[in-house]
């Protein structure tokens, strides 16, 4: 049985101008975010993707009705029909983002059995116990076997929360148990990245009590229910940073109507300071890129927003390969998430020396087209974006993250020029079988 592939050729500038879809990291939470109510609720710009089909299921198998619009990416989520609190493995280990169903289960129905979540496994420990933790001192009595999460609670208490790191999941489990708590909880230390923001947005349009305090604090004030709400999700700022990349790599231009310049405010810093003109509409909406033809290497460290997105710093990277000079790559947030990707550049020719968090990237160095295999969703558009501008023909494998990140992205760049495709190739698979089978050896 094959496998599918993406084959990417050499491409020429991209150029042209993109809609964006809904930022998934943003969907996947506010779909789950449903739970909290009764009713049907109506959700726009949810992009198709992977990870949103599999939290589509997941509320099915809690007993939701789903009804789903392709053609304008519109979802219904009728919630009045839940009977069930216990997610099956299966479905738990298809997304990380599946544990946020944790904390809108214990404070709507007071009890939770959950399989421990699955997601991209190469990007190092990200452990769930800011999530067990809290809800815990929020009054949940909850277990784990090392394989399932039971929860319950016959009702729990406001608490103030400080959390060690402002892990995005954590905030947003707590936050939305916290809704229905009676009581003020308060959450110190929060993550504030823009899909934290749009929960806090359709959390207040259901009737939640929620204040944002400096320095990064939330007070939640608990309500009796939250209602049923229509909501449009915001532009993904990760598919932006992407496209972006893809002009700026093969010498480009793009625009991005829809895209929000203070969502990516470092991320276009840098991309200007590699010498790549980069214009932004009134308001900050709107992004368009203009590619230098010597464009300068640039160092940079991931953190929390505002900080270098950690899911651009693979693509980013890409950039830094092909870049005049030398530079630096910290990873502060994910542990792992440096290697995977740059292991699979360096067989495309590219200079990068790994040593713990940190990634020396020599650039200038021309990339050439070569079997690659993706372990993990940021990973996967690195790589398509390395392919494009590598000489002659890349093969990528582990196109299950390329989907499971992305909707079509592969037909996006298409409209801009690109040359790349999907497909069925026995001697490429065979080729890329081999190889992992190779690496798994070693």
């Amino acid at each position: 049985m094959t496998s599918k592939l993406l084959r990417i050729e050499h491409s020429p500038k991209l150029k042209g101008e993109l809609s964006l879809h809904g930022a998934k990291n943003a969907a996947l939470v506010i779909l789950i975010s449903l739970v909290l109510t009764k009713g049907k609720s109506c959700l726009y710009n949810i992009p198709q993707s992977c990870d949103v089909k599999n939290i589509l299921l997941l509320l099915q198998q809690l007993g939701a009705l789903v009804t789903i619009n392709p053609a304008t990416n519109a979802v219904e989520i009728d919630t009045s029909t839940i009977d069930n609190t216990r997610v099956s493995a299966d479905l738990m280990q298809k997304t990380r983002a599946s544990v946020l169903v944790l904390g809108p289960l214990l404070a709507r129905y007071r009890s939770a059995e959950i399989a421990l979540p699955g997601g991209d496994a190469d990007l190092g420990p990200r452990p769930i116990n800011y999530h067990i933790h809290n809800l815990r001192k929020m009054g949940a009595d909850i277990s784990t076997d090392g394989t399932f999460i039971k929860g319950s609670a016959h009702q729990l208490h406001a608490h103030s929360i400080i959390l060690d790191y402002p892990s995005v999941g954590a905030t947003e489990n707590i936050l939305m148990a916290a809704t229905l708590t009676p009581g003020t909880t308060r959450i110190v230390n929060a993550a504030l990245e823009p899909e934290v923001f749009d929960l806090i947005a359709i959390l207040q349009k259901m009737g939640a009590s929620i204040t944002i305090q400096p320095p990064a604090t939330l007070l939640i004030e608990g309500v009796k229910e939250l209602k049923p709400v229509e909501h449009t999700i915001i532009p993904d700022r990760l598919e932006a940073g992407s496209l972006l990349l893809a002009a700026a790599i093969t010498g480009g231009h793009l625009t991005l109507p829809q895209a929000r310049a203070y969502d990516l405010e470092i991320f276009l810093m840098k991309l200007q300071e590699m010498g790549h003109n980069v214009t932004t509409g009134d308001n900050g909406i709107g992004i368009t890129l203009q590619a230098t033809n010597a464009p300068q290497a640039v160092s940079f460290k991931t953190g929390p927003f505002p900080g270098f997105p950690t899911d651009l710093q693979a693509p980013m990277m890409v950039a830094q390969c092909l870049a005049h000079g030398i530079s630096t790559i910290e990873e502060t947030v994910f542990e792992d998430r440096l290697a995977p990707h740059a292991r699979e550049l360096m067989k495309m020719g590219a200079r990068i020396d790994i040593a713990h968090n940190k990634a020396t990237i020599h650039g200038g160095l021309p990339l050439r087209g070569t079997m690659v295999h993706a372990t993990n969703i940021r990973a996967s558009c690195a790589l398509a974006l390395a392919g494009l501008a590598a000489e002659g023909v890349t093969y990528m494998s582990g196109l299950s993250h390329w989907t499971r990140g992305y909707q079509n992205l592969d037909e996006k760049l298409l409209q801009l020029g690109a040359k790349l495709s999907i497909v069925d190739d026995e001697h490429a698979v065979a080729y890329a079988d081999s190889s992992i089978a190779a690496e798994k050896s070693l």
